[in-house]
């Protein structure tokens, strides 16, 4: 008889993110400032929680960084 492996459940709504696109750079690495989290800027975008508000504070005040809605 086979044995049945339990796979533990999982939430299926992932947290929803903000994209943003960087431009001056293609790649880079962001550090938000007075919190130092860091977040990858990949082919020029860069995706954070929504519910980080220093994040989110950050890169909507700057001018390097345009919020893109999809």
């Amino acid at each position: 008889m086979a044995k049945t492996t339990e796979q533990p459940a999982t939430d299926e709504r992932a947290p929803p993110v903000l994209t943003f696109r960087d431009l001056i750079y293609t790649s880079r690495t962001l550090v938000v400032p007075g919190v130092e989290r860091t977040y990858p800027v990949a082919k020029g975008r860069v995706e954070v929680p929504a519910i980080d508000d220093e994040a989110v504070r950050f890169l909507t005040a700057s001018e390097e960084f345009e919020a893109l809605k999809e």
